[in-house]
């Protein structure tokens, strides 16, 4: 049996108003003692206990504190008294980190996993067999990405805008330039998101002409969605299945690349060739 690693870890909690001391988790970091600069950071994608407390949250805001956190982590060295440091003086008083305390990990990741579904989204241990849609395809998404280690070199909720026309709503989930190609992905839930084949079919082509004339590149827009026996895992249920393939084929004709998650790890290894991690 492998050796557990011996190892700290803090949760970062979500402090709306500091007078009446509500909190709600929102992340993990998890650090090896023996090695204090490998820290593991992971923030929650589900924001729905957030949004209870303080409806006015700002998610994206949230989201991009932990690309950041991780950046300014990974300069502070070996010494490990400066993290709370660190944190008390990069982030607002609207975010509190908790002293450490000891655990034992088979390895960062599965710790951090451990640790997001105990202290952070204690939901996800029901429900997470049983979820689904487009959420559950960018958290795959993500969680291949990060485990490839270039989720934090990414482009992420990308506005079409730029590309497009000024007021075009539409963020690309994610997305990275290698050389003259930029590539894009879109988690896209073919159980539940009915409409999101037609918008993104819609929308390429301008996006596509857009990427030439700003970034002088190609544009790969990637679609993820579910493998077809979880959108019909009846054979005899027609309706659902040429539902299905008409999205596909929908998408697919306008040369968007249609993955299904099963994918997300080769994507994910290609994403690490080219970051040349």
């Amino acid at each position: 049996m492998s050796t557990r690693k011996q190892c700290d870890f803090y949760l970062v909690r979500y402090v709306p108003d500091p007078v009446r001391n509500e909190f709600v988790n929102i992340g993990v970091l998890l650090r090896d003692v023996a090695q204090p600069e490998q820290i593991t950071v992971n923030f929650t994608k589900d924001w729905a206990r957030v949004r209870c407390i303080d409806p006015d949250v700002d998610v994206a805001m949230l989201e991009s504190l932990e690309s950041e956190l991780r950046r300014r982590l990974a300069h502070q060295g070996s010494d490990a008294t400066p993290l709370m440091r660190v944190f008390e003086d990069s982030f607002s008083t609207g975010l509190q980190i908790t002293e450490p305390r000891a655990y034992l990990a088979e390895s960062m990741i599965a710790g951090v996993e451990e640790l997001m579904r105990l202290f952070v989204e204690p939901r996800k241990r029901q429900a997470s067999a049983r979820k689904t849609g487009r959420q559950a395809i960018q958290a795959k998404m993500r969680s291949q990405f990060e485990r490839a280690g270039v989720w934090d070199l990414m482009r992420k909720r990308i506005s079409v805008s730029r590309y497009t026309k000024t007021g075009d709503p539409l963020r690309i989930d994610c997305g990275y330039r290698p050389n003259g190609l930029i590539r894009m992905f879109h988690a896209v839930s073919l159980d539940s998101d009915t409409e999101w084949p037609k918008v993104l079919a819609f929308s390429v082509e301008s996006i596509r002409e857009g990427v030439a004339r700003i970034e002088n590149a190609e544009l790969e827009l990637t679609a993820i969605v579910e493998p077809i026996v979880e959108v019909s895992a009846d054979r005899e249920d027609v309706e659902r299945v040429e539902q299905y393939r008409f999205s596909v084929e929908t998408m697919e004709e306008q040369d968007i690349r249609v993955i299904t998650t099963n994918d997300l790890p080769r994507m994910a290894e290609t994403a690490q060739r080219e970051f040349r991690l």
